[in-house]
């Protein structure tokens, strides 16, 4: 799944309009023109298609979690940059943070997308890669869990 299809898909499931989409941009410290979401937001086929790094996806995530739930204020000297390797665990991890949703928030939305899984398949997704539990969150999991959101926001 592209970085570009998860913009879209949670622009959409959210129901983020073009100039709230500036302002979650800008909560992250990344200037970005409306002209520029305009180009992310597009299909690959599309003229004038920029594709979404993992940097400016990660800028998103951490600017919707400042949208959502307010902005925390670093450590003196220290300034937080997005991760430069977006993993669907990260993805998922700060949509869950952003949305504050508990474990059977998410169960729900899995429900509507016609998922079943345990609470323990679940918080292998949120564990520390290398640890034992962990598990790696596929394009497939994180596709359905997006289409849930979807059904859970735009009712």
């Amino acid at each position: 799944m592209t970085n570009n299809d998860i913009l879209r898909r949670l622009r959409y499931a959210l129901d983020i309009s073009n100039p709230t989409m500036v302002e979650i941009f800008k909560q992250a410290d990344h200037g970005i023109e409306q002209a520029g979401i305009s180009a992310l937001l597009k299909k690959e086929d599309e003229e004038g298609y920029v594709e979404c790094s993992d940097e400016v996806m990660g800028y998103f995530l951490d600017g919707l979690i400042n949208h959502k739930r307010g902005r925390q204020e670093n450590a003196p000297g220290v300034e937080r940059k997005p991760d430069p390797s977006l993993t669907n665990n990260t993805i998922l991890k700060k949509l869950r943070i952003a949305l504050e949703l508990k474990e059977d928030d998410m169960l729900g939305i899995l429900k509507l997308a016609d998922i079943a899984v345990s609470k323990a398949e679940l918080s292998a997704f949120f564990r520390k890669e290398g640890q034992k539990n962990y598990k790696e969150c596929g394009d497939q999991f994180l596709r359905n869990f997006l289409k849930g959101l979807t059904l859970r926001h735009r009712k």
